[in-house]
Parts: C-alpha cells; structure tokens; sequence
C-alpha cells in the first residue's frame, strides 16, 4: 500500500466535504437539523442503541445529499441543455434525498415520542 497515495485520497475526500459544506445550502439544513436531533436526544437520554440509530440516520441523510450534490454537478459537467435525461438524473436524485428525510423523520418520531410522551404525561 502507497502511503502517499492513501493520503492523497484522503484529501480529496476531505475537499470534497469542504465543499458540499461551503455550497449546499440544502446539506446546511440537514446538518442544522442533525443538531438540534442530536442535542434532543442529549436532553431526553435516549439510549446508545436509539443515539446509534439516530447517528445512523442522520449519516444516510447527509450522504445523500452529497450524491445528490455530485449527481447535479456531473449533469452540468455533461451538460448545459435542458434535456429531459438530465433533469430526470437530477430529480431522481433529489428524490433519494427527500425519501431519506422522510425515512429520518419517522425514526426520530419512533424513537423520540416515547421519551417526549413521558414529559407530557
């Protein structure tokens, strides 16, 4: 194994984090929300398995909208007509994003509304 080579992969993974960071507005709000999850499950003591589960989720999220990101670049790379074939890639993608949200949000109810029941009541 070339030590460089894997330090230099390294890197470029890391630029491309730098990146969705500095220009996904959309990730911005994944992230913010992956906060506020994060500092409610702190508050409300949820077990490690549930922190692992909301860990888990809030990671498929988040790598979802880099694919997305890098879906979206790579058709205007290929691209700048509007042609039905980029925008189906484009809104495919998409839809993974929002079906991974949707899929995060009905977790976090499942694990955060007996722990939220339990303050009401």
């Amino acid at each position: 194994m070339n030590i460089k080579k894997f330090i230099k992969s390294f890197k470029h993974a890391l630029d491309g984090i730098k990146h969705v960071l500095d220009n996904d507005q959309n990730l911005a709000i994944h992230l913010v929300v992956a906060l506020f999850v994060i500092s409610g499950s702190i508050l409300l003591r949820v077990t490690p398995f549930e922190m692992a589960i909301l860990g888990l989720t809030i990671l498929f999220v988040v790598s979802a909208e880099m694919v997305n990101s890098a879906i979206e670049k790579m058709v205007d790379l290929i691209t700048s007509d509007h042609k039905v074939e980029a925008k189906i890639a484009k809104d495919v993608a998409a839809g993974m994003v929002l079906l991974t949200a949707i899929g995060a949000i009905i977790i976090g109810f499942l694990i955060f509304s007996p722990y939220i029941l339990r303050l009401i009541y």
